[in-house]
């Protein structure tokens, strides 16, 4: 640590404080908490995060993705904001740190980003609009019964439209025109919290609380203090499948935020330990009146434009933040319900990522599926089911991808030593009468064999004469058992047809495979080849003589020294 260092980490961490200061007071709202709940997270689940997980510049904290599930999980079983659901939030909060830390000693760091990226575009797809959807009431001034899908509470909104308070539409368009003009003028200015503070100076001119403009109302307190929970085992059922989905999404997001920061920092990455970070940040954070938390793209984003050099910049922002906490704390009670949702309004827009939707759309209609399967169930149903759906689909259109492996059937231009005066004379002339070369792109294992067996019948009707048979496996990444089994049975048949069959493996892992497997030694190992032209000279040698007399075609080199050569030649005219 230097001097340079230190200053940079400090001013990064004072600007990331300013960040989330209304940011966390926004996501506290979003998961229907008092507002200071999502300033105790970023002071508590920040620090602690940082201090025990990998990544050097990523903050963690409240976010609007987990801030949306645990709303949607804890509503349906208390008032929002009341005690009994703050109750609910801490235990929710140590469970999903006991989750991360079994994924932790698990070593699920590889398998946590498994989860296809679609998955998570189409969730926060689903989770902007739900935040929209909850948010428009607040913004308009009227109130209105919360819970139902989200078709039922646009109902209720328009219905409820008449009864709009101009007031707090004003504020709360005013919020949002500011945040997105700050926001376009600069990434560097805190736009939140200066949008924030203009919708409340407007109204405190408005004077909006006599308007029947509700307002944040005062905290309880400045700092989070050492707390608890009250466990009721009674509830763990129900915030079960809650909390599981927030430990997954938590970790998503903070192992690819933190291994993107590394890549393009040059820095290294271990997902294991970030796992037992947010794990540590949950579990402590829960005893400290934290709620969820992982890491944050928006104020790592921040943090590393700032210049952050190392996890000192989310200490200092921790500190500075229960600085200004201390400062700012009568203020806030001060702040317009409508500004607060003007700004999250912003916030719900931000998260769905236009561009990547395109993409995924006009590159892959399985992927596109997963997608939209994501984003509908997140409307339709729950949207902490909906993560789960992703995850079922995204691993479906996985082992329907690799059932089927691509299965080719190799062109002369493939295959080592193909002569270059075949097809100058006759087009058509590019096949051996007696040798079928095929290659396998992808798994061979329980799931694909059916489809490689299919596209291996195909190609005996296409080619009936052709039985001796070169089965490229370089491109194999695994075989199984019942892979194995399709191979030897494919041995057998190719020989009980009066022909022959030779492989051509590189890998020592396939190569240790096969023989596990009993493939090379039902093949023979002078049947087993490291390369093409072995296997090509080997097939040819084992090529009926009387056949090859009356072939014209010649295909390969070492077909030059098999009977009849010379009249091939001198008809094809070389």
């Amino acid at each position: 640590m230097t001097r340079t260092t230190l200053r940079a980490d400090a001013i990064a961490g004072f600007t990331g404080a300013a960040v989330v200061l209304p940011q966390g007071v926004a996501f506290a709202t979003i998961a229907g908490l008092p507002p200071e709940f999502g300033i105790y997270t970023a002071i508590v689940a920040g620090l602690v995060a940082a201090l025990f997980g990998s990544s050097m510049v990523m903050v963690s904290g409240p976010t609007t993705a987990l801030s949306v599930i645990i709303y949607t999980t804890l509503s349906p079983l208390a008032e929002p904001g009341s005690p009994s659901y703050i109750e609910l939030m801490l235990q929710l909060t140590v469970m999903v740190g006991v989750i991360q830390l079994a994924a932790g000693f698990a070593r699920m760091g590889s398998v946590v980003s498994f989860v296809s990226h679609s998955v998570m575009t189409g969730f926060t797809a689903a989770a902007a609009i739900l935040i929209v959807v909850s948010q428009l009431p607040t913004a308009l001034g009227v109130q209105i019964p919360g819970g139902g899908t989200v078709f039922e509470r646009l109902e209720r909104v328009a219905f409820a439209l008449p009864e709009t308070n101009l007031t707090a539409l004003l504020l709360s368009g005013v919020t949002l025109a500011a945040v997105v003009l700050l926001q376009r003028f600069s990434r560097v200015l805190p736009g939140f919290l200066l949008a924030l503070v203009l919708g409340s100076l407007l109204g405190w001119v408005l004077q909006a609380d006599l308007l029947g403009v509700r307002m944040v109302g005062a905290l309880p307190g400045a700092l989070p203090d050492l707390r608890v929970p009250d466990f009721n085992t009674s509830d763990t059922p129900d915030l079960a499948k809650g909390a599981f989905a927030i430990a997954l999404i938590g970790l998503l997001e903070a192992v690819s935020i933190g291994r993107a920061m590394a890549i393009r920092r040059r820095e290294r990455f271990n997902a294991t330990q970030e796992i037992f970070g947010q794990a540590a940040s949950n579990i402590v954070g829960g005893f400290f009146q934290n709620y969820a938390s992982s890491g944050s793209f928006t104020r790592t984003g921040v943090n590393v434009e700032m210049g952050a050099r190392t996890p000192l910049a989310t200490v200092f922002a921790s500190l500075f933040l229960a600085l200004m906490m201390l400062l700012v704390l009568p203020l806030i009670a001060h702040i317009p319900r409508p500004a607060m949702a003007g700004l999250i309004l912003y916030v719900a827009y931000r998260l769905i990522d236009q561009r990547e939707i395109r993409h995924v759309i006009r590159s892959s209609r399985g992927e596109s599926a997963v997608l939209g399967v994501t984003f509908l169930s997140g409307l339709l149903i729950e949207l902490d089911f909906a993560i789960y759906v992703g995850v079922i689909a995204s691993l479906l259109l996985f082992l329907h991808k690799s059932s089927q492996p691509a299965v080719m059937v190799g062109a002369p231009k493939l295959v080592n030593g193909a002569r270059k005066f075949v097809g100058a004379k006759d087009a058509n002339l590019s096949e051996c009468p007696q040798i079928t070369i095929i290659r396998i792109d992808g798994l061979i294992y329980f799931g694909s064999v059916e489809h490689i067996e299919r596209e291996f019948r195909k190609v005996e009707r296409e080619h009936p004469q052709q039985r001796i048979k070169v089965l490229i496996l370089k491109s194999v990444g695994d075989i199984d058992l019942a892979g194995a089994d399709l191979l030897i049975e494919e041995i057998r048949t190719a020989r009980r047809k009066g022909g022959d069959f030779h492989l051509i493996a590189q890998t020592t892992n396939m190569l240790g495979r096969l023989r596990r497997l009993q493939v090379i030694e039902e093949l023979g190992h002078e049947k087993l080849h490291a390369n093409k032209g072995e296997a090509i000279a080997a097939a040819v040698a084992d090529a009926d003589n009387e056949i090859c007399r009356g072939c014209r075609i010649r295909l390969f080199h070492e077909c030059a020294t098999k009977p009849g050569a010379h009249a091939a030649m001198r008809e094809l005219g070389y």
